[in-house]
């Protein structure tokens, strides 16, 4: 039992060294410059400060977490070779994509309380798991559409120009679908004039659900692209 629990420890830590290596310092730092340059303009504009704010004032921040780890994943295994070995056992890179996304989305939501416990701290008193929690679904569904894109252009830089380009048709789109369960960008917080509190939450919660299957889809999708080894081989 003591020789699992250690076995799976260095596993886990394994992999974070490999998920969060590299540039991901800089994405972490990039995010909390955001998120306090944000707070700071929103005080300047004597903005009305509450929950639904600081969903908003969180959201960009919480794309950049997951930006890296999920556009330059595939690629880092590429570049240091890990794809041949990977590919050599059979099933393998399933066990192991699917113990880095589940590790990515666990530390990515740690992250996120942590922001919005200082949010909380020296802006607007709120609950740092619920905020986070709402959070998480709008991220795993970007992130998940990432991890499909770079299983098919197998590099980092081009998934990232995609997944820039798709989330500007994604906002433009946001404002088209507006407080509709289709809005990736919907705010659970900041209730629409003339929507009723359980018409909005039905809102919200059909809108999770999407999300939620989305996201499932797209992992699927992109673990189906790493059966086509000689794409990657």
């Amino acid at each position: 039992m003591l020789n699992a629990i250690i076995l799976t420890w260095r596993v886990i830590r394994y992999n974070l060294k490999i998920i969060f290596a590299g540039r991901f310092i800089w994405f972490f730092l990039a995010a909390l410059a955001f998120y306090i340059f944000f707070m700071v303009v929103s005080v300047l504009d004597n903005e009305e400060v509450n929950i639904g704010l600081m969903y908003e004032l969180t959201f960009f921040p919480a794309i950049l977490l997951i930006f890296y780890p999920m556009v330059f994943g595939l690629q880092r295994d590429d570049d240091a070779g890990m794809l041949e070995i990977l590919f050599g056992i059979p099933d393998y890179r399933y066990k192991v994509w699917l113990v880095r996304l589940a590790l990515i989305f666990t530390q990515i939501f740690v992250l996120l309380i942590l922001f919005s416990i200082f949010g909380s701290w020296l802006l607007y008193p709120i609950s740092p798991v619920h905020l986070a929690s709402q959070l998480l679904f709008p991220i795993c569904f970007l992130g998940s559409l990432a991890f499909l894109i770079s299983t098919r252009l197998k590099n980092g830089n081009a998934t990232a120009v995609v997944m820039v380009l798709l989330g500007l048709a994604l906002s433009i789109f946001s404002e088209i679908l507006e407080d509709t369960l289709w809005d990736v960008f919907l705010n659970p917080f900041d209730l629409p004039r003339g929507f009723s509190q359980l018409a909005w939450q039905q809102v919200v919660w059909k809108n999770r659900v999407f999300l939620c299957v989305g996201s499932i889809i797209f992992i699927l999708t992109a673990l189906l692209n790493l059966q086509r080894r000689e794409r990657y081989v």
